[in-house]
This record gives structure tokens, C-alpha cells and sequence, in this order.
């Protein structure tokens, strides 16, 4: 059952609301100069004839071969956001326009059914592979760029492809310069040829009648229902994981001016989270779960640093918990039981 006694009080009053019933659009939100700037990308690329359509959905996808963009709802409404920044870290600036060249990458390969042609298939793989959430990645494989959280180019060969074109469309992005000598600047140079040969050619499947997939308007259940069914709890997967030796290794309970290690911990989270994710590519609901189980350990163990050492402090438990990461990612456990 998830908790809410950390949520902003105004916020809270939300919870029980149904989502369809919030009147929540992308029109006038905070969202809209997100997507006006997706826009403005696309024809300084020039393509002409590709505005992929924007809804509010649960969560940032584009439904199977459909040239449509879904955002998830809570940002469109600044109390929502707040609820979702307690309760699972909320995107930033970067992120939604991260999230949203990706997305527009699949709608631009289902709008133009890219996936069917014998070099798409040839460059990035079957497009009918079975789609799995636990992939095993290799770190660093140049054959893949490198965008979202993780090695998410490696998931599924649409992933690699609407990654392939997110780093593409990103301005100032230099991709030739940073993938050259990579295998996957060839994946890039085919997005750089497609999409001028396709520059002010309409669509092969008609954006207009694109297939939305759980819309807001559709959304029955509350708030609190939403966060119950989507917030992975972690707590199995990191049980018994801190020997209390490690955690005293790092912090300590005697020296000059000291600060509560948990403090630091709350202050730096969700950086640690954001980059451990990234260079790892272990899930964020995890990578959070973990971050405060070593916080919620130091604060039982009365565990402090010294103010003067926070930013050494710092970088060793980034590298203790990517390590611990790590051990995961190889071996689908922290730690040895």
C-alpha cells in the first residue's frame, strides 16, 4: 500500500479525485511550450509534414505503431506535479524533452511504417521481437547511442531506433562528431537520410487518425488508486541488503561539526538517483528504493559526516551504491544473502 503522509497537503486533497474528472489538457498547462519546442525541432529539421499529436495519458508512450505522443497526466497540473516529485521524483526541464524526442522517434517510424523496410530491419533488428522489461545491456556498447536513463537503445530495436532519433533531433547534439568511429553513426546517418528524403512527404499513416491509448478523459480511478498500481515497490529486492560495516566506513559518529548522514543523503537524492540510473541502466524505482534504505540506515545507526568533508562524503556513497548497482545489474542481487 503506498504512503502518503509525505505529500504536499495540497496536493493531498487530490488524491481521492478521479483523474478524468481533474479537466486536466495540454492546452494552457505547463506542458504546451514543452511541445511547441518538439515542434519547432521538428521543422528545423525539416520535416514539414510530421507534427506527431500530444495527449495526457498514464505514463510516456506511443501506442503500438501509432504516430501518437502520450505524457503522463501529472504534468499538467502543478499540484500533481508536486505529488509525484514526493513520491517518485518528478522530470525536470531536460528530461521532458528528452522523453519527448524519444517518443517522437516511435511516432515517426510508425508514421512512415519505417519498421517494414528491409534496411531498418537490417540496421536495427526485428521489430516483432518479443518487447521484454528485463534486459541484460552491455555497458558502453558503441553499437548504441546514448540518450535516456540507462542503455535503453538496447531494450527492443524500436527503442534503439526512436533513441537513434532522439540524439538526432536533439540541437546541438554533434553527433557526427561524438559517434564517429561508432558502429551506431550508421544508425544515425539513415535517420539524416530518411528524414530529408521524407522532409515534405505526408505521412504513410495518417497522423490525424491516430489510436490514443488510455487517455486522460478515460482515467476512472483516483489519484491514490494510480500511485497503488504504478509505484513498483522495491522493498523485496533490497531486504537485509547494508552490512551495517560499509554504511560506518563512509559516515562517522564522532568528529567537528557534524550533519546527520540521512540529511545529506535526502538533500542529494535525487541526483544520485538521476545518475546512478543513467550509468547503470538499473530501473529508478529501484535505484530510489536503494538510496533510501542507506538513508533510513545511517539515520537508525545515528550516522553523520562532517560538514567540511560532504562533498568527498558524497562522491563515495555515489560510488558505494553504484557498485551495489552493479553487483545487481551482473547478478540480479545487491548483495550476497
Amino acid at each position: 500500500m503506498q504512503s502518503f503522509e509525505h505529500t504536499p497537503p495540497e496536493a493531498r486533497e487530490l488524491l481521492s479525485r478521479p483523474i478524468r474528472e481533474l479537466g486536466l489538457r495540454v492546452e494552457g498547462s505547463p506542458l504546451e511550450k514543452y511541445v511547441q519546442q518538439l515542434y519547432v525541432e521538428l521543422g528545423a529539421r525539416g520535416l514539414s509534414c510530421f507534427r506527431p499529436a500530444v495527449y495526457l495519458s498514464d505514463e510516456w508512450a506511443c501506442p503500438d505503431r501509432q504516430p501518437v505522443i502520450g505524457i503522463p497526466f501529472y504534468l499538467a497540473d502543478p499540484k500533481l506535479q508536486a505529488l509525484e516529485r514526493a513520491i517518485n521524483d518528478l522530470e525536470d526541464e531536460r528530461e521532458i524533452l528528452m522523453y519527448l524526442r524519444h517518443e517522437a522517434g516511435h511516432a515517426f517510424n510508425y508514421a512512415y511504417l519505417l519498421y517494414e523496410s528491409k534496411e531498418w530491419l537490417d540496421l536495427f533488428g526485428p521489430f516483432d521481437r518479443p518487447y521484454v522489461d528485463d534486459y541484460t545491456p552491455v555497458p558502453f556498447s558503441r553499437k548504441f547511442v546514448r540518450h535516456i536513463a540507462g542503455w535503453y537503445a538496447q531494450k527492443h530495436p524500436d527503442e534503439d531506433f526512436a533513441e537513434t532519433f532522439a540524439v538526432w533531433l536533439t540541437p546541438d547534439s554533434d553527433w557526427r562528431r561524438r559517434y564517429k568511429g561508432w558502429p551506431a553513426l550508421k544508425k544515425l546517418q539513415y535517420v539524416d537520410r530518411v528524414a530529408r528524403e521524407l522532409s515534405a512527404t505526408p505521412p504513410r499513416k495518417a497522423l490525424e487518425v491516430a489510436v490514443k491509448e488510455l487517455p486522460v478523459e478515460e482515467m476512472g480511478t483516483t489519484i491514490a488508486q494510480f500511485y497503488e498500481e504504478h509505484v513498483q515497490d522495491e522493498a523485496a529486492a533490497v531486504a537485509d541488503l547494508l552490512p551495517d560495516a560499509e554504511l560506518e566506513d563512509i559516515f562517522v559518529r564522532k568528529g567537528e561539526d557534524l550533519r546527520p548522514a540521512s540529511a545529506l543523503l535526502l538533500e542529494h537524492r535525487k541526483t544520485l538517483v538521476d545518475k546512478i540510473t543513467y550509468w547503470t541502466g538499473v530501473r529508478r524505482s529501484l535505484i530510489r528504493k536503494l538510496v533510501e534504505v542507506i538513508g533510513r540506515r545511517a539515520r537508525e545507526l545515528e550516522l553523520c559526516v562532517e560538514r567540511k568533508r560532504e562533498a568527498q562524503t558524497v562522491i563515495e556513497v555515489t560510488a558505494f551504491a553504484t557498485a551495489l548497482a552493479m553487483n545487481y545489474l551482473t547478478r540480479g542481487r545487491f548483495a550476497e544473502r
